[in-house]
């Protein structure tokens, strides 16, 4: 296997992705809190907490991988009613979002999911990044919600 990342190498990835964390958290009110994964997993993650209007709290997952940055926001719970109906809707958003798409995680939950070559991150590809999620989640969160949980919004 060839050695890819000549210049940069994951390590320097790495100190780059959480000097670019550090700056967006710094003044910006919407950033509630940046952490990282713990030492001993095998590839580097960063969660970044955000504060939103229609979601209250929107989590970020960043994880470095050997090749590519991929990165995951937890959107909403299995859908408790009209569940082809709330998957349906997310799969037409799909059709107008850039670099994300919603996905079925664990025990059923919708997140939205992307992946980018490092060859192509950067400070402002980053920045993007979190922000097209944010943005994505917001815009999307009150009309899935409402229509997975429509009993308890009678």
């Amino acid at each position: 296997m060839t050695e890819y990342h000549l210049p940069p190498s994951l390590a320097d990835f790495e100190v780059a992705i959480s000097g670019w964390l550090a700056g967006f958290a710094e003044g910006n009110p919407a950033v509630e809190a940046i952490d990282r994964g713990e030492p001993g997993d095998a590839e580097p993650r960063w969660y970044v907490r955000l504060h939103g209007d229609e979601k209250e709290h929107i989590t970020i997952w960043l994880t470095l991988g050997q090749r590519t940055l991929r990165y995951e926001a937890y959107v909403l719970p299995a859908p408790q009613e009209n569940m082809a109906a709330v998957y349906e809707m997310a799969l037409r958003r799909n059709d107008r979002m850039v670099g994300a798409h919603f996905a079925i995680g664990v025990e059923d939950a919708l997140f939205l999911r992307g992946e980018l070559p490092l060859s192509w991150l950067s400070e402002a590809e980053l920045d993007r990044i979190i922000g097209s999620l944010y943005s994505y989640t917001e815009r999307s969160f009150p009309a899935l919600v409402r229509l997975a949980f429509a009993s308890k919004f009678a």
